[in-house]
């Protein structure tokens, strides 16, 4: 079960109101972390009093969870869109790509909130969204694999469980590089200057890569 964070109140506003909160405090958090992160200039910034914040969220660390949780929905909305269409394993694989290189560019904010998690020291504050958040993705990509060797499209030699961290550990430093500025020019060290520009080879060999690393049996794929 989804873990809530914010109180009662927080539903009885409008939705504008609350879109307002989400989008000033994801900002806030993607932009310095939570320890940095000031909640009364999120409080000013969304147009509403301190007090009020709290009668939303009993603490920062509320806040931040909520904040997170949202940004977990709205990076997997398009994941599970894709996992539960009626395409084939590789058509599944190449969609997430072209997805990350979509929604990398226009979500941000969120991609940033989410490597956030990775520099938090307080894992009491992120262990229990963290389980959450990945556990899905664990699954969603452990029950892929599963399906593609139960209709022997891949290796049956293959171990689901790791290769699904694999996989999940790419396309996470694949997101990054379209994001973070470290990841962006390193992308362009190992590549070429212009290399952001160039979405489909960019697919294209890392399709090619995925193939040989879940040796697709190319009686099955062309």
């Amino acid at each position: 079960m989804k873990s809530i964070f914010y109180k009662d109140t927080f539903t009885k506003i409008s939705e504008a109101k609350r879109n307002k909160i989400i989008q000033t405090a994801t900002h806030e958090f993607a932009e310095h972390g939570f320890e940095s992160a000031n909640i009364n200039t999120i409080a000013k910034k969304a147009g509403i009093s301190i007090g009020a914040m709290y009668s939303y969220f009993g603490s920062k660390e509320d806040l931040f969870s909520t904040i997170v949780g949202f940004a977990v929905e709205t990076l997997k909305s398009a994941l599970d869109k894709i996992m539960q269409s009626e395409d084939d394993f590789l058509l599944k694989i190449e969609s997430i790509i072209r997805a990350i290189q979509v929604s990398s560019r226009e979500n941000v904010l969120l991609t940033k909130l989410y490597g956030q998690l990775t520099a938090e020291n307080r894992y009491d504050l992120i262990a229990q969204i963290v389980t959450e958040m990945e556990s899905v993705s664990a699954d969603l990509y452990a029950n892929m694999l599963k399906e593609a060797q139960d209709r022997n499209e891949i290796s049956s030699e293959i171990d689901v469980r790791l290769f699904a961290f694999f996989l999940d550990n790419l396309f996470i430093t694949f997101q990054f590089s379209y994001t973070c500025e470290y990841y962006k020019e390193r992308f362009k060290i190992f590549t070429n200057e212009n290399i952001l520009d160039d979405d489909v080879i960019v697919a294209e060999q890392l399709m090619k890569f995925i193939k040989n690393a879940l040796a697709v049996k190319t009686s099955n794929h062309s």
